[in-house]
């Protein structure tokens, strides 16, 4: 009796690992030591799908907002340009926890698959919004909808072995940056397509009709593409009944007793609540303040582009702008993939993320004297600039999320990502509305003599980065040990 209870319960174990596909993927990774390109490169084109309509839409919403006959004045656009740029972050703020719990539960696939589905249909509808309040509820809806970010990094370090983790946290980091510069890169060049290619686009087809339409249309036509990738992409949680579990537990536990020779603190369950893990809640902190004046100055760098040289821009049309930010996006791609590592590991996270603040301070200074100037040096100063500023941007956002992931253990990392994202996305919401508010109130105080408009927008952009570049000190920013 008791040699057929202990052949039984083998078999029944076996079946109940082919039936889940988290014990699938990990039978897969003990079996293949190389580096799992063909689902990285699903990471890749997920965080892109993801990441392209968050940016995509500034350099085209000054004019687009101006279309809607909503602001009184020019000076007014920026007040609703914000609202409409924080919608998205403020959606996001709201669900990103929610989401993180339901991949938790049903699985990552699910909640990736509706986050691209959701980018389909709420960033098409965007750009057929005809008023103000359609283009601010449906930026709202799809940041609330589109849940992908903080699953897609728990898939990331999922579906590799341990040594390739860091190489799937890197490919999404890198994937979500491009995402930002390409988003406004074709904004820019696809937006009003009436206008700017006659020849291809009549006044009285939908792009003559909805100008701001083109755009949208090929970002949601690439996520639905995504989203019919994603058919082929294994799921990577486990799914058990709780007598597996109760089993998983009793097996865990041998490893997480430190006297015992197979302690494993990535098998563990972590103790330790995460608000009470400064490691981990300074660095989210820390990385949330430097994406404030990002988010803010994503917002911004756009209105001032195309705002009239009177209030301190530059004049450019959103085809300028969108060059400047292909130009500088290249820049960002190149600097990621040959340079970056190198010099992360000669400086640190933190050392770099400080001299990359001192260089934004110094290059946003730069931008209202950059103004003055007319014809190529322009043209050369500004895409320089413009590159400085991806580059930094990068240094910082990389090494910070790297600090972030290494503070907590492999079972806290969804959380932590979770929680992550909901503050991130606060502050990214405060980000355009604030950048939005301040570029308004400064274009109708241009004409001061003491810090006059243009000056005082980039003087408190680097103020918020002087802070961030604060925080970067003990004793508030504490590594992990």
């Amino acid at each position: 009796m008791g040699d057929e209870e202990n052949r039984e319960v083998p078999l029944l174990r076996s079946e109940e690992e082919e039936r889940c596909p988290g014990c699938v993927v990990e039978k897969l990774k003990q079996s293949n030591s190389s580096i799992p390109f063909k689902y990285f490169f699903f990471v890749f084109l997920l965080a892109l799908a993801a990441a392209l309509p968050i940016s995509s839409l500034f350099p085209f919403l000054y004019f687009m907002i101006r279309d809607f006959g909503i602001a009184k004045k020019d000076e007014d656009i920026g007040y609703y340009v914000g609202a409409v740029g924080c919608a998205f972050m403020f959606g996001r703020f709201l669900t990103s926890i929610f989401w993180g719990m339901i991949a938790d539960r049903y699985g990552r696939k699910p909640v990736l698959i509706f986050g691209t589905i959701s980018v389909v249909i709420f960033n098409t509808l965007f750009g057929l919004s005809t008023n103000f309040w359609m283009a601010i509820s449906t930026r709202f809806l799809l940041g609330s909808l589109c849940g992908i970010l903080g699953p897609m990094r728990a898939y990331a370090s999922e579906i590799c072995r341990k040594e390739y983790q860091a190489l799937g946290m890197s490919i999404s980091s890198t994937a979500w940056g491009i995402g930002l510069v390409i988003g406004p890169a074709l904004g820019g060049f696809l937006a009003q397509p009436a206008e700017k290619f006659p020849k291809l686009f009549s006044k009285e087809s939908v792009f003559g009709r909805f100008p701001y339409f083109l755009p949208c249309l090929v970002i949601s036509t690439f996520a639905l593409g995504v989203t019919i990738l994603c058919y082929w992409l294994p799921e990577t949680l486990h799914f058990h009944n709780k007598n597996d579990e109760e089993k998983e537990r009793s097996n865990i536990g041998s490893s997480c007793d430190p006297n015992k020779e197979n302690y494993n603190l990535e098998k563990c369950p972590q103790k330790q609540s995460l608000h009470k893990n400064w490691p981990l809640m300074s660095s989210i902190m820390v990385y949330c303040v430097f994406q404030l004046h990002n988010m803010a100055y994503l917002e911004i760098f756009p209105l001032w582009a195309v705002s009239p040289k009177k209030y301190g821009g530059l004049s450019y049309s959103s085809e300028q702008v969108g060059e400047v930010l292909a130009i500088s996006g290249l820049a960002m791609l190149v600097f990621q993939l040959f340079l970056y590592t190198s010099i992360e590991r000669s400086f640190g996270p933190v050392h770099l993320a400080r001299i990359g603040a001192v260089i934004t301070i110094v290059v946003l200074s730069s931008f209202p004297f950059i103004a003055k100037l007319s014809g190529l040096t322009l043209t050369l100063l500004v895409d320089l600039a413009a590159m400085l500023k991806n580059v930094t941007s990068v240094c910082i956002s990389t090494g910070l999320f790297l600090l972030q992931n290494r503070a907590v253990g492999q079972s806290q990392r969804g959380v932590a990502n979770g929680v992550s994202m909901a503050v991130m996305s606060l502050f990214n919401a405060i980000g355009p509305a604030g950048g939005g508010v301040i570029f308004s109130w400064a274009q109708n105080h241009q004409n001061r003599s003491f810090f006059p408009g243009d000056h005082l927008v980039f003087f408190i952009l680097n103020v918020v980065e002087f802070i961030a570049f604060t925080m970067t000190f003990k004793p508030f920013l504490v590594l992990a040990s």
